[in-house]
């Protein structure tokens, strides 16, 4: 069986300087939940739903200041060409499978409906990746209790991560992959904001660690492994830092960005996108105090994606496919060897083995 997966700091891998929030999570941000619905037969369906839920909206505020950015619009972000029009975030953000993304979208609209009865006009924001490879994506197993049972049971603290929700299926830069969370606090505005992360990661590449390359044929010679093809990133940047649309969707680029620093090929069937939204009603702060802001996010993505892969377990999905997980014995003794480990990583015999 394989073993549980670790996040990367506890693995030693720290990125970037600036420092975490509690949980080093998107929750970290005041008012923002987390929910996950796992669909798991053990056989071939490894798929989910995953809702990031800003508990500003309902109370009193029914949008929020938000941005998209494709970086290869490779995929079905549904609701997104009105949150680039108007700047406004008025859902949470639910993430599933490819072929579900429209079930999801019709789940979620209920639920908006049920919050306005009075609303003539909702607007839906539902991202996807395609987990096709590890679940039969033809049987659209996600349905609306599933979406709202993400919803309703979004909460604080430290989200699961890994094969959970979104990310049951997900494979990601020749390893297992999933779903991955950090954050980061910086001093904006006078003040201590945060800015935090959720991924589904399911792309190509090379896994890179701290620019140190981990290649899957190196590290698991002999898996007889297969592999699919490009797929898609869903990056979701939350933050109270005070900013407007226009800001926000520049946070949004950066977040793609950071994708290269882990690896990712950027291949032509691979929907990338960051949704980027800010908790904050205040007026925003000049472009002159965004970039520790900038920093921020390009550190908190690349964390999350590693914690992506390295939470992930090895999964065997339909037809007999198997997507190994990162082993972290291996890839640990690579990045000592660099010199890329922090000062007290995790001792060798703490550290899981291949799986």
């Amino acid at each position: 069986m394989s073993r549980p997966g670790r996040r990367a700091r506890d693995l030693g891998i720290v990125v970037g300087s600036l420092p975490t929030g509690p949980h080093n999570a998107i929750t970290d941000v005041p008012g923002v939940l987390v929910g996950h619905t796992t669909v798991d037969d053990g056989a071939d369906l490894h798929t989910g739903v995953t809702a990031i839920v800003p508990g500003q909206l309902g109370a009193g505020r029914w949008t929020l200041p938000a941005a998209v950015y494709a970086g290869n619009g490779h995929g079905k972000l549904v609701g997104s060409t009105q949150v680039d029009e108007l700047g406004v975030l008025e859902s949470p953000v639910v993430l599933t499978a490819t072929l579900s993304v429209f079930r999801a979208a019709d789940a979620l609209l209920g639920h908006l409906m049920g919050r306005r009865p009075d609303g003539l006009s909702f607007n839906p924001l539902v991202g996807e990746t395609n987990d096709g490879h590890l679940s039969d994506i033809r049987r659209r197993p996600i349905n609306e209790a599933h979406v709202l049972a993400a919803v309703a049971g979004a909460t604080g603290g430290l989200p699961a991560e890994g094969c959970v929700g979104a990310g049951t299926g997900t494979t990601a830069l020749g390893y297992k992959a999933g779903v991955g969370t950090s954050s980061r606090t910086v001093r904006a505005d006078g003040r201590t904001r945060t800015v935090g992360v959720l991924v589904q990661s399911n792309f190509g590449g090379v896994l890179t660690a701290l620019g140190v390359p981990l290649p899957v044929d190196e590290l698991v010679p002999a898996a007889g492994r297969t592999e699919p093809p490009g797929n898609s990133c869903m990056i979701v940047v939350a933050c109270d830092v005070p900013l407007d649309a226009r800001q926000l969707r520049r946070l949004a680029r950066r977040a793609v960005f950071a994708m290269a620093r882990v690896g990712a090929s950027f291949s032509n069937t691979s929907g990338d996108y960051a949704i980027a939204f800010t908790t904050s009603d205040q007026p925003p702060i000049p472009d002159g105090a965004i970039d520790p802001v900038f920093t921020a996010v390009l550190d908190a993505v690349e964390e999350a994606l590693l914690n992506s892969l390295f939470t992930a377990v090895t999964t065997t999905g339909v037809g007999g496919r198997t997507s190994h997980a990162v082993p972290h014995r291996a890839a640990v003794e690579r990045l000592a060897a660099a010199g890329r480990l922090t000062a007290r990583p995790y001792a060798k015999s703490t550290v899981d083995g291949p799986r």
